[in-house]
Formats: structure tokens, C-alpha cells, sequence
């Protein structure tokens, strides 16, 4: 009872001591007024929600504690050796060997001979030498013919050639020799004389006309140079009738960009110079000669979806033998904008030329022409053109395109009249020959064209040319057709076999014919349209020999291609083909 008392005693005392110390000395703390409004009632809005995540304002309590690490290492002895690591196999095509070289050999029925051989061989590191050989003939056998149809074809030519840094060139010098018959009598030749006459007659007609061409040239190229490159050639052409033609051609051209422009001038000498022994009628003889001076300058820009290109082409045109000189400018104007990329391509744009035409032409394009034929330039005034080109997907691609031409002085073959009361008729001069005759002519084209690679094994495209032909003096556009198809296949069999396949159509075309010993009575005649297709096949037996098979005229038409004749029916041809380094 006694340590309760003296409890109690002790806390009161301490409570008492407490207080005392909790106050102030100053024991006046002053008066407050408080002047009450009206009494405090608390609404709803004055509520309000205590954050799960307080915000927080002490400085301390983003201070983070720093941490110390440490290692205690010690080397570990050991054996262990990794393993190399090592590449995953990936499938690749072996790359194909290359040749230098190869030649080839073909024949086939009509006795038709192919030979061909190309060599090259590198001299230094710099210069390389190239050699060329070419042949193609045939015995004929066209059937109801009377006069011989073979024919043959036999060039070489040599090149050398050098690569330098700054610049590269070569030099090339060939030849080329050609003969065929004029087989192409007209049907009622033989109405007009008895059987010993027609014998006679025949065997004058039965020998070959023969062309040979000489041609060399060279071309240089700079790299880095405003003068970008030059290139020469000279031909001289000549038959066995003592035609002779002269042609040199040369081509410099300059070339600088400035603020991503192309600025490109292209100058030219054309000179072209001959003579035939006599004309159709053997009266006279002909000498034609022209030289003209050009210069095409350009202006060419290229940006991302469309392309530019402004020029002119300025021809001065000097006829040697009637003393006649004349100036001729035309547009050389190219564009092109991309309206949906890769898909669609609009382009559009007006061309114009002057065309130097020459025997050594007209002989490539039409190989039983007369050697009288009157040889002067056609002024192709302007073609002007526009198109649409572009993908349908990754594997078809089209190209549609419309033009239209004009053209003055267009050459173009009609058939040569016979008259046999000509003097010392020569074996061209029976109505089996052609000749050149000039008019202006005016021409609406239509074009469309379609390819599809689907696979690198599998392409195929086709293509047609629609012509509408007016002329200002002939009545027809003698030998032009209205209509051109074609179309083409290749295919990659397997890797050894691959055959491919080409089939074109071409429409009727016009021609004139003199009723005979009347030249002053025509008659207009159209040669039937025809279709041809040809085909082949090859044999890789390895990378360097080949073995093919030709089939041409798989129709078996004996369609005219010119007036009065006919072409070679079914062909075909065996050959192999090996390729070698030198």
C-alpha cells in the first residue's frame, strides 16, 4: 500500500513538472476577436479524395542510395577450346565458262550452207585483235523455176582494238562479196518467143550478178574530255556491171553536263559519190554525188519522274552533179513523264532527218534491183509521235505507240517494164528487176507491242504495225504493207535442251506491171499477204559444244516476197556450234 502511495505521489509530480516546462514565461498570449458569419455548413463538392500515390515534395525522399560493387577474381585454370565457327552451306549455279571464240558450221536441204567463225585474242593488257568470217549460200531448187535460183553471201572483216584509261579505239577493215540471179521472169515471158528463142534467151539470163564491198573505219572514244568520240567509215561498192559507189561518213561528237544538264553536239560528213554504166534504156549512162554537212545539237535533263530532251538537226545538202545546194532543219525533240512509276510512262516527241540513201542500201533491201537506178536523199520532214509504256506486273511489260510521218523524195521498188525491142538487152531487163522511184508520201502509224518473262527459262512477246499510206503523185505505196505481226518464244527446256520459236505475218502490198512490149498500159497487182513461221533447237552437250536444229518456212509457202518471186518452201537445217579460247 505504501509503494502505491509513493507511485502515485512520484507521477504527480512529474506531470506537474512537465506542464511547467511546456509554457511559455511570457503568460500573456493576448486576445483573438473571431466574428462569426454564419455557422460553417460543409457540401459535397468541398470533398475531396485522398491519392493512393501522394505526390511527394521531400528532396529526401528521391535521394537514392548509392551502391558499391566489388569483385573478388581470381584466374581458373582451363582446357576448354571452342570451336570454329563455321559458315551455312548455301546453293549456288556454278558460273558459266566463258569464250573468247567459237565457230560454227549448218546445213541443210536446198544445199544450204552456213559457216561462221569469230576469234579474239588479247595482246598486252590493253589491246586486243578480232577476226570475223561469215558464209550463207544455197543451190536453189525452187520448183517451176527456169533460170538459176542460188544464191550466196561470204564476208570477213578484222578488228584491233585498244583500252586505255583516258581513251579506247579501233580500227576495222572488211569485206563482202554477194551474188545472186535474177530468177523472177514474168509469166507470159514466154508467149513472146518459140522454144529455140526462149532456150537462147535463158541461157543469157542464166548468170549470176555478183556485189562486192570494201569498208573500213575506226572510232576512238574519251573518257573524261568535252570531245566525247569520233568514228570514220568508208565503203566503196561496186557490181559486175561496172557500177561503182563511194560512200565516207564521219561523226564527231561533243559532250559536257553543266548544273545536271547534258549539253551534247553532234556533227557529220556524209559524202556519198557514183555512177552506173547505163541507164534501163542503154541510152546513157548515170553519175550521182552528195555531200552533206549536219549538226544536231541537244539539250538533255533528267529528273525523277520525267526525262527532256530539246534539239534540232541542221543539214546542208550539196548535189555535186546538177549543181543544186539545199538547207533542210528539222526537230529532234524527246520526253517523257513517269504517271504512274514503272507502270505507266507517257512519252511523246518529234523527229525529222535527212536520209542519205546509197546503191549499197537498196541492194541490202531489195537484192534484185537494176543497176540503173536514179540515188538521191529523202527529206524525212517530221515524225512526231507519242505513246504509253510501262509494266502491268514484274513479268509483262507493253508499249503502244502512234505516229505520224511525213516524208519527201520516199524511195520506194516497183517492177522494171519489159520491152524487147531494146538493144543488147541485159539479163535484168525482162521484166525481172526492180527499180527505184521517189514521191512524197505521207504516213499514220499504229504500234503496240507485248513481252512476258515469267521465269529466265520462259519469254515470249508479240507485236503488230498498223501503216496508212497517202502519197502526193503514185497511185499506191508500192511494196509497203499495211500490216506487220510478229511474235516470238524461247525456252529453256532443261539445262542442256532449249528451243525457241518466231512467226510474223505480213499484209498484201501493191506493185506494177507493164503489159509487155506497151509501157504506156499499167496494171496495178497485189501480192498476196503471207505467214511464215520458224523454229529451232539446241543440244548443250557441254560448255563449249553445241548441237541445233533450223526448221524455216514450217508453212511450206512459197509466198512472194517481191513480184515474180518466190521464196524457198520448208527448210531445214543440222549444225553445231564450238566454242574455244585462243
Amino acid at each position: 500500500m505504501k509503494f502505491k502511495i509513493q507511485y502515485i505521489a512520484f507521477s504527480l509530480v512529474f506531470l506537474a513538472t512537465q506542464f511547467a516546462f511546456s509554457q511559455k514565461k511570457d503568460e500573456n498570449i493576448g486576445t483573438e476577436v473571431v466574428n462569426v458569419v454564419k455557422p460553417y455548413t460543409p457540401t459535397i463538392s468541398d470533398a475531396f479524395k485522398v491519392k493512393e500515390t501522394p505526390s511527394l515534395n521531400d528532396e529526401e525522399t528521391n535521394k537514392k542510395e548509392g551502391i558499391k560493387y566489388s569483385i573478388f577474381s581470381f584466374p581458373v585454370a582451363s582446357t576448354f577450346a571452342p570451336a570454329k565457327g563455321k559458315a551455312a552451306g548455301v546453293d549456288k549455279e556454278a558460273q558459266e565458262e566463258l569464250f573468247n571464240s567459237y565457230a560454227t558450221i549448218g546445213l541443210g536441204n536446198y544445199i544450204n550452207a552456213l559457216g561462221e567463225l569469230y576469234v579474239t585474242k588479247n595482246i598486252g593488257d590493253t589491246d586486243y585483235f578480232g577476226g570475223m568470217f561469215k558464209h550463207f549460200s544455197s543451190q536453189g531448187g525452187i520448183k517451176d523455176l527456169v533460170i538459176d535460183d542460188k544464191f550466196s553471201t561470204t564476208s570477213f572483216d578484222l578488228t584491233y582494238g585498244s583500252k586505255k584509261q583516258a581513251y579506247s579505239w579501233t580500227a576495222d577493215l572488211g569485206y563482202e562479196l554477194k551474188s545472186n540471179f535474177w530468177y523472177g521472169l514474168p509469166s507470159d515471158f514466154a508467149n513472146l518467143y518459140t522454144e529455140d528463142e526462149k532456150s537462147k534467151v535463158i541461157s543469157t539470163i542464166n548468170e549470176a550478178n555478183s556485189f562486192s564491198n570494201i569498208s573500213a573505219g575506226g572510232n576512238i572514244n574519251f573518257n573524261n574530255s568535252m570531245f566525247n568520240d569520233v568514228s570514220v567509215k568508208f565503203n566503196h561498192f561496186s557490181d559486175k556491171f561496172k557500177s561503182s559507189e563511194s560512200r565516207f561518213l564521219a561523226k564527231p561528237t561533243f559532250e559536257f553536263d553543266a548544273a545536271g544538264t547534258t549539253i551534247k553536239t553532234k556533227l557529220m560528213v556524209d559524202y556519198l559519190g557514183g555512177s552506173f554504166k547505163k541507164d534501163y534504156t542503154n541510152l546513157t549512162s548515170i553519175n550521182y554525188g552528195y555531200t552533206n554537212l549536219g549538226i544536231h545539237p541537244s539539250i538533255a535533263m533528267n529528273r525523277n519522274d520525267w526525262s527532256f530532251n530539246l534539239g534540232a538537226a541542221a543539214f546542208y545538202s550539196i548535189d555535186i552533179e546538177n549543181k543544186k545546194n539545199k538547207f533542210f532543219v528539222y526537230p529532234q525533240i524527246n520526253a517523257s513523264i513517269a504517271l504512274v512509276e514503272n507502270i505507266m510512262i507517257f512519252y511523246a516527241g518529234a523527229e525529222g532527218t535527212l536520209q542519205q540513201n546509197s546503191y549499197r542500201d537498196f541492194v541490202s533491201e531489195n537484192q534484185f534491183v537494176s543497176p540503173t537506178l536514179i540515188v538521191a536523199p529523202t527529206d524525212k520532214q517530221f515524225d512526231v509521235f507519242g505513246g504509253l509504256k510501262g509494266k502491268v506486273s514484274n513479268n509483262l511489260s507493253y508499249n503502244v505507240r502512234g505516229s505520224v510521218m511525213s516524208e519527201k523524195n520516199k524511195a520506194l521498188f516497183i517492177s522494171n517494164y519489159y520491152d524487147n525491142t531494146i538493144v543488147e538487152q541485159q539479163n535484168y531487163q525482162y521484166g525481172n528487176s526492180f527499180d527505184v522511184i521517189y514521191d512524197d508520201m505521207k504516213t499514220i502509224s499504229f504500234f503496240g507491242e507485248l513481252k512476258a518473262d515469267f521465269t529466265k527459262n520462259f519469254s515470249i512477246g508479240v507485236n503488230g504495225t498498223f501503216n496508212n499510206y497517202s502519197m502526193k503523185n503514185e497511185k499506191e505505196a508500192w511494196n509497203l504493207p499495211s500490216i506487220k505481226l510478229g511474235t516470238n518464244l524461247d525456252v529453256n527446256i532443261t539445262p542442256k535442251w532449249y528451243a525457241g520459236a518466231n512467226m510474223f505475218f505480213v499484209g498484201d502490198r501493191k506493185d506494177e506491171i507493164d503489159k509487155i512490149n506497151n509501157p504506156l498500159v499499167h496494171n496495178i497487182v497485189t501480192l498476196k499477204s503471207y505467214f511464215d513461221a520458224n523454229a529451232h533447237l539446241g543440244f548443250k552437250h557441254n560448255n563449249r559444244l553445241t548441237a541445233f536444229l533450223k526448221l524455216n518456212n514450217i508453212a511450206n509457202q512459197g509466198y512472194q516476197k517481191w513480184m515474180n518471186y518466190p521464196v524457198q518452201s520448208f527448210q531445214f537445217m543440222l549444225g553445231a556450234s564450238y566454242k574455244f579460247n585462243l
